[in-house]
Parts: structure tokens; sequence; C-alpha cells
């Protein structure tokens, strides 16, 4: 994908921070009752098998990248940080027994999440733990409309991913939307906002069963319709199983897919030929960041490989419960999550970070990218 300019100087600069590593507020002095304490311990669920297990590395990976940048420069307070990670397989259960598996092994701020449906069930698991939760890609609305105090998120919603989704379909002329999803808190959640925000443009929902591998059924459902748009706002296996079907059975109209879906997986399963065209509702990705060459030659030189969708999210996310952990002064969770809450001008990705009172980011960021010769490539800006 080409790089692509964000919209103000103001952001370049806040790349220019990132790229040269951690801020030297992380660096701040420490008791003596700190310097005497072990490895501070952050704690990241992530896919690391099933289906979306591609997305994992992405963001232990990146994670890794910003704590080691941190450690480079004596840590946090004096303290060195230390991740482990927990398999959440993007399943509630697995979720679950993952959460209390770091909840036991000590960690101060939770900063994984990816699927929301894993996501959902471990928000009150860390919630009793005293553990502030930094949530770098599961964007759920039902997570927001949970209104935990130890709950923050640094991607942006599923209200903001569909109101970019109707912007897009109207944009491009849509008149008969169809919206398919897979029975998730996550793709349900965008696709029912995305009706209720298309209104008569929306001529039909079309929920799947995920895992499958024929979608015929769905398909011929969803050409009854006679549609021009179609967005699936579920993940990527399934995806490109549904474009590949949707295009076999003749569907000549416009294909999207939501951010679950943005992955070099969806085109080699759909087909590079067969993916071709199909745009995405999605975050920031490192390759649509002007200035993060040099973070992102910095990512390939540690782990020989480029980094990929949510990356950038999980690197600031680490960044970010370091900051607040140093304005805290320690690990204590309510002063952690007051920190959080106080936040001003932190510099991210995404830009200077100030939370809105539901503890999300006040824009969302999204973008519309689009499959060129097999890869997601920026489209449009949403400006």
């Amino acid at each position: 994908m080409r790089a692509i300019p964000l919209k103000s100087i103001a952001a370049l600069a806040a790349i220019s921070l990132l790229t040269a590593g951690c801020g030297q507020g992380l660096l701040g002095g420490a008791s003596d009752s700190d310097k005497q304490a072990g490895p501070i311990v952050l704690g990241m669920l992530i896919p690391q098998s099933g289906s979306e297990a591609a997305i994992g590395p992405y963001m232990s990976n990146a994670a890794q990248l910003a704590i080691d940048e941190i450690n480079a420069k004596g840590g946090v307070l004096g303290r060195k940080l230390e991740l482990k990670t927990a398999d959440d397989a993007c399943d509630a259960q697995s979720a679950s027994a993952g959460a209390n598996k770091l909840v036991t092994e000590g960690v101060a701020v939770s900063v994984g999440g990816y699927c929301s449906g894993a996501t959902l069930p471990t928000l009150p698991i860390f919630g009793k733990a005293g553990i502030p939760m930094i949530i770098p890609a599961a964007n759920s609305q039902e997570l927001v409309d949970q209104k935990l105090k130890h709950v923050f998120l640094i991607n942006g919603t599923g209200s903001q991913q569909a109101a970019a989704a109707q912007k897009w379909i109207a944009k491009q002329g849509g008149t008969r939307a169809v919206l398919m999803h897979d029975n998730t808190s996550y793709s349900k959640d965008i696709a029912l906002r995305t009706k209720e925000l298309l209104g008569a443009q929306a001529v039909a929902v079309e929920a799947v069963t995920p895992k499958e591998s024929d979608y015929s059924a769905n398909v011929t459902n969803v050409l009854s319709h006679k549609p021009d748009f179609v967005y699936w706002t579920g993940y990527f296996q399934e995806g490109g199983l549904i474009i590949r079907q949707l295009r076999q059975a003749g569907y000549k109209g416009s294909i999207m897919v939501g951010d679950g879906s943005v992955s070099p997986k969806l085109a080699e399963i759909a087909g590079a030929s067969t993916a071709e065209g199909v745009y995405a509702t999605m975050t920031q990705t490192p390759d649509t960041i002007q200035g993060a060459s040099g973070w992102i030659d910095a990512y390939k030189k540690k782990f020989g490989s480029e980094p990929g969708p949510y990356s950038n999210q999980s690197y600031d996310a680490v960044r970010l419960a370091a900051e607040a952990i140093t304005k805290a002064g320690g690990t204590d969770g309510a002063k952690v999550i007051s920190a959080l809450e106080a936040m001003d001008g932190f510099q991210m990705f995404s830009g200077p970070l100030k939370f809105t009172p539901e503890h999300t980011l006040a824009s969302g960021g999204f973008q519309i990218l689009v499959v060129k010769d097999g890869a997601f490539a920026l489209q449009d800006p949403l400006t």
C-alpha cells in the first residue's frame, strides 16, 4: 500500500515523536521501593489460534517493540516492562480463560482485545481485579455501552465505523444496499447501525453462520434483493469466501468489508483478481501513515516481516499504558484509570489523545481502503 498524507502538520509532528521512541515522561524518577520491585507486567489477549490467528503476531510484535524501546530508555519508574500474552482464539470461553490467566500472572494493565465478542466477557474479569483495559482493536459499541470506568478504546467505535460506511455508500451512489453480518457482537452491531443510518437505501440484512465453507444459500438470499452494494461486517475468513461466491454467482455491484476483514488473507481466500476493487472501512494501518517509514523499518528489522493491521494501535496501547503508570506514580489500578481519563495531548499515531467521557476517541479516524493488486491501499480519507 502507498503512504498517504495525514490531515495536519501537527499529526506529522506526532509521528516524529513516535518514531523517535517513547516520551521523556516514561523515564520519571522512582522511589526506592519501586526500584527494588520486579518488572511491570502488561497483559495482551490476542487470537493465537483459530481463523483470526494471523492478526495475533501483528499485535504482540508491535507491543513488544514498544516495550523494548521503553526498556532501552530506562523503563517506567525505574522498572522494566514485560509483556505476557494469552490466546483468546476470538472465542468468548477461551478469552475468559485467558483473562483469568493474565490476572493470576499479575498484569498491571491489559493492552489487548481484537474480537469484540471475545473481549466483552473479559471486561468484568479485569474490572473485578482492578485492572485497567486499553483496547487497541475491538470496537463494538457494546464495549462502550457497558459504561465501565476501567475500559478505554483507542480504535474507532462501531458507531463511527457505521457512519463511515453510510457516507461511502452514499458517495458511491448506492441505492440498494444489503448488510451482511456473522451474528457476533462486533459484526452485527456495525451492520444494524449502518442499516439505521442508510434508511430506505438498506434493502436487507443477511446473517450468516461463521466458520462454514459454503455460503451459497446466503448469497442467493442477498441477490434476490437486487443489491448494488453489499457490505460485509464480519471477519476475513468468511469475508473472502463470501466475496468469491458473490462474484461466482454473477454479482457485479460494489462490495465493501469492515475492519475485521482488512488482512492480506482476505485476497488470498477470495482470490486476488476476485478481491480487486473491494472496499473496506478501516482506521489507520502503518502503510497509510506518512512519516511512519522509520517505525515500519524498525518493526521489519526486529521481526523480519511487515507490520499489519492493528500493529500501530497495539504499539500505542503499550506506550499509553506506560505513560499512565508514570503519571499515576505506580500501578495502582484506580490511579492509572484517573491518569488515563486526564490524558490531554499524548501523541499517538492517530494524533493527540484526549478521551471522551465514554473513554473513546473523539474521532474514529475511519478511512476507505480498496484492494489493488491483491493488497489494501487507501482509496479515500473521508475528509
